[in-house]
């Protein structure tokens, strides 16, 4: 739609870097202010998040550059290319929780209150990184002529009706940030917020998924779709078995 946001001077702003740094800086202003509430220490909640905000960045490109390898093998030079959008979020999620173990023990921050307080962060910074997806064209919806379409390009710029599946999943992730902010202070445990938020996107990206015009596959499989499935089942175990606790 607008790949290209805007120039200054001779520096050109891609609409989808810029909403994806635009998120990541409302999420950790929604972050700091989401550990002041709960009385943690912002300072050292800043400084983990900017940590693993790296490795989470990283990850995310390298998932989505190996589900599309057979394009990155002959044009090695695009894979950090900053004008493509293209970031595979369950890449970075994964490598952050991994990382935050042993981080947030030596910063001493609980684990489960942090990644309660990352809720919001991640929520913040999935819509507007999904609006970078709209203007850049990428992840999204399978033409159709149903009610539910809008005129738009993919990544190609080939203009068509479509299923506006980038909207709709920040229209999700717009009523899971809603949800945990009613709900954040009646949670069981801490942590059961931000598994409750994974539960809850992983059912939506399932179905999303399927709405997309290209889904990554190995054969028959559907990856993310495998992968919102099974973060669903650890999530709700996860949630169930720290609650019998």
């Amino acid at each position: 739609m607008r790949p290209i946001l805007f120039h200054w001077r001779e520096i050109k702003v891609y609409g989808y870097t810029a909403m994806l740094y635009l998120g990541i800086v409302l999420g950790m202003i929604a972050g700091n202010y989401a550990a002041h509430l709960a009385g943690l220490n912002s300072y050292r909640i800043f400084i983990a998040t900017l940590l693993l905000l790296i490795p989470a960045l990283v990850a995310s490109r390298l998932l989505f550059v190996a589900l599309h390898w057979e394009i990155y093998h002959q044009e090695p030079q695009r894979i950090w290319n900053q004008a493509e959008g293209g970031g595979a979020l369950y890449g970075g999620l994964l490598c952050s929780l991994i990382a935050s173990v042993p981080l947030l023990s030596t910063l001493q921050i609980p684990l489960g209150a942090f990644w309660d307080i990352a809720t919001f962060m991640l929520l913040v910074g999935t819509i507007f990184a999904r609006f970078g997806c709209l203007l850049n064209g990428c992840c999204g919806g399978r033409a159709t002529e149903g009610w539910l379409a809008l005129y738009l390009p993919n990544y190609k710029g080939m203009w068509q009706r479509r299923i506006p599946t980038q909207l709709l999943e920040a229209g999700w992730a717009t009523l899971l940030l809603v949800a945990a902010v009613i709900f954040w202070n009646r949670m069981p445990f801490s942590g059961a917020l931000f598994l409750s938020a994974l539960t809850g996107y992983g059912i939506g990206r399932f179905v999303l998924e399927s709405t997309r015009e290209e889904q990554d596959r190995i054969g028959k499989v559907e990856i993310h779709q495998v992968i919102s499935a099974v973060l669903v089942v650890v999530s709700l175990s996860s949630f169930l078995i720290a609650q019998a606790l």
